[in-house]
């Protein structure tokens, strides 16, 4: 007998979430929160319009005799990619950047190269060594922990931190956004920490088969500094403006040819098999969930059309049938040893060495002294 789950009222978040809690007019949690949240981190009307000029100003300031003003990470989906669209018309001078981990979809590598020559941008793309990154996730697969994803998503942000201080351009633009992400569950990744190095280096230690030279990876500390802007500064602009998902993604289209894909994270591959197979089969988590509700809570969708686009799986028999066998081809795994992972006794990611007490006891402690010597530096 299939388990029913309590759903919000308002969007379509449910008890999948272990975390939520529900008010007596059945309200969720990230619903009623959201209004708190929006105020610290979104900034909207004149007070959007005056910290975006700011934010443009000051990158313009600092890229003074800079080759570049600021460097802009580009995946191939639609948060930053219209980041690189509006970046021209504010007038910067960023350089592209691209970090390859091998997953990337046909169409993520041909909107990459579609708003690169539109706006007329320099383009860096750091190609991982694929060895180590199939080493690396295939660990992951066997080590049990919920969120796949670490392996990329780390080596996405140390490549980008540490290639903006080694050509020393003073600001990194960033997608992230609370207009498309308002809605993160935890628990739908692990309480897993992207960041943690010494979590992903001890699960590849006993997983994995060979070493991990060149692998980008940055500790703790370094990632506080680097998140405190104290080798550079990042600036999240589409947290200062109407950001609309929709709008955007036609603007794109009309003025750049971007061709869109379906889903959230559609230009990765193994994403789209994490999170449209893997959450699904392993923890009966559909990730569409988060990515749905932020934008009914943001007025960017019906939850109608949410549940509609709900009651259909991700993945059609044939599109799962396809990943399935594209990923176990990738990863040089038969159908016998992705079972076994699949089927493979459930971790948490602190059952393996992880720096999560080092990291609350620096931020608590050592970022003080941190962010008090950046703004001496600054004045």
């Amino acid at each position: 007998m299939a388990r029913e789950y309590q759903i919000c009222t308002q969007c379509v978040m449910d008890t999948t979430d272990t975390d939520i809690c529900f008010n007596a007019e059945g309200v969720c949690s990230w619903c009623s929160g959201y209004p708190k949240r929006a105020e610290k981190t979104w900034l909207r009307g004149e007070r959007g319009k005056r910290a975006l000029e700011q934010l443009i100003n000051q990158v313009q300031q600092a890229g003074k005799g800079c080759s570049y003003d600021c460097v802009v990470g580009l995946s191939g989906g639609v948060d930053s990619t219209w980041l690189a669209l509006k970046a021209k018309d504010w007038g910067l001078r960023p350089l592209a950047f691209h970090v390859d981990a091998g997953w990337n979809s046909e169409l993520a590598v041909q909107n990459i190269e579609c708003i690169v020559n539109f706006c007329k941008f320099d383009l860096k793309t750091d190609i991982l060594d694929w060895e180590e990154v199939r080493d690396v996730q295939v660990a992951f697969l066997k080590s049990g922990v919920m969120n796949q994803d670490v392996p990329q998503d780390h080596a996405f942000f140390a490549s980008l931190f540490t290639t903006t201080r080694s050509i020393k351009v003073p600001w990194v633009l960033v997608g992230s956004n609370m207009s498309t992400e308002c809605v993160l569950a935890p628990s739908f990744v692990g309480y897993s920490n992207p960041q943690d190095a010494k979590n992903l280096k001890a699960i590849h230690r006993k997983f994995g088969t060979a070493p991990l030279e060149t692998f980008p990876s940055l500790g703790v500390f370094k990632t506080l500094l680097y998140r405190n802007g104290f080798f550079m500064k990042i600036g999240a602009p589409l947290n200062m403006m109407e950001y609309n998902k929709p709008a955007a993604l036609e603007e794109l289209k009309t003025r750049a040819g971007f061709k869109p894909y379906p889903g959230k994270h559609g230009e990765s591959v193994f994403t789209k098999f994490y999170q449209d197979y893997w959450l699904p089969n392993r923890y009966g988590i559909d990730k569409r969930k988060c990515h749905l509700s932020s934008l009914i809570i943001t007025g960017q969708l019906s939850r109608e059309k949410a549940m509609e686009e709900l009651s259909r799986p991700a993945l059609t028999p044939q599109e799962e049938e396809f990943v399935i066998d594209y990923v176990c081809k990738k990863l040089r795994l038969n159908r016998a040893e992705f079972q076994q992972c699949l089927s493979a006794p459930k971790r948490e990611h602190n059952d393996y060495p992880n720096a999560a007490r080092m990291e609350r006891l620096t931020a608590k402690y050592l970022m003080w002294p941190v962010r008090k010597l950046r703004r001496m530096k600054e004045k």
